[in-house]
């Protein structure tokens, strides 16, 4: 918290930043009425999760495993495009506002299967702390979103799949964020997911979407297909299936991305196809191009 202004000034001083926020910056408003009452605890236990298998001892370990409950990171609930309920993750970092929080894009916005007609996302709701139905820490109501255009009109630019939340009030506690440093550091990411592919995690509270879940490890970065080549995409290895998207990644003191996409990389680091090498849960790393200008937006909101 004692660097915010610092962090600010910083933000205002570099190249690009500022001509972004008023360009490239989308901020759209979310209308409140009837967000909370809809999220009824009975809405939320109905919400469908990943298959389980009886009986396989639960096993935690670098690619999966409960996580302390938080007071920033928490669960995100909306309704997509289609008009289904979903969730992802989010998390509340420092900001002038002191009601700002970070998620992905696309759970936000999306397009549909075939990348056309594009939509927002309604009735987002933030719990952090979500812990087996419970509230221990509040609710919020999210009033505004804030995403690069670029991620509004080609959702294949995974760098910009990456969001601010505008809360409707304050929060008393929250994570530093940081930009442009390596990816290649170690770090701890964290979700809700409602499902994993080990049977040793699946049909638990932590991959069910009931608690929350961590992987850890030195991150490694995302090729991405020969074909569609990604750059600044970085993830551990981890088990977390959907519902992660929007969580953290945090390195040192900071969190530094989150989490948008599996990717299986081989022995060498090479992308390889589902099902072969080994699962990583990724996404981009915070850039002083592509999320310093949402930020900055976002504080100010």
């Amino acid at each position: 918290m004692r660097i915010l202004g610092v962090v600010v000034l910083l933000l205002l001083g570099v190249p690009g930043v500022a001509a972004a926020s008023s360009g490239d910056v989308v901020v759209h408003d979310l209308n409140p009425d009837g967000v909370a009452a809809y999220w009824t605890a009975e809405r939320i236990a109905a919400m469908p999760t990943g298959p389980s298998t009886p009986g396989v001892p639960p096993v935690d370990g670098p690619d999966g495993a409960p996580a302390p409950i938080s007071k920033t990171i928490g669960r995100l609930f909306f309704v997509d495009r289609d008009g289904e309920d979903a969730s992802c993750t989010a998390t509340v970092v420092v900001s002038a506002n002191r009601r700002t929080a970070v998620t992905g894009g696309h759970c936000v916005h999306t397009a549909n299967l075939i990348g056309q007609d594009p939509r927002w996302h309604t009735k987002l709701f933030f719990v952090p702390g979500f812990r087996d139905g419970t509230r221990p820490f509040g609710e919020f109501v999210v009033r505004k979103v804030v995403v690069h255009r670029t991620w509004l009109t080609d959702d294949q630019q995974s760098e910009y799949d990456q969001a601010f939340l505008v809360l409707d009030r304050s929060s008393d506690v929250s994570e530093n964020i940081a930009f442009g440093r390596p990816g290649d550091r170690p770090a701890h990411e964290y979700g809700y997911p409602r499902a994993a592919g080990q049977p040793a995690h699946q049909g638990r509270p932590e991959f069910t979407g009931q608690r929350l879940a961590q992987c850890w490890g030195t991150p490694a970065r995302n090729p991405g297909h020969p074909e569609f080549p990604e750059d600044n995409m970085w993830g551990v290895p981890c088990d977390m299936g959907g519902g992660s998207s929007g969580g953290p990644r945090i390195s040192g003191d900071a969190v530094v991305g989150v989490n948008i996409q599996s990717f299986h990389l081989d022995a060498a680091g090479r992308w390889v196809p589902p099902g072969e090498g080994v699962r990583h849960l990724g996404g981009p790393q915070f850039s002083w191009k592509a999320t310093a200008p949402l930020y900055l937006r976002a504080q100010r909101a």
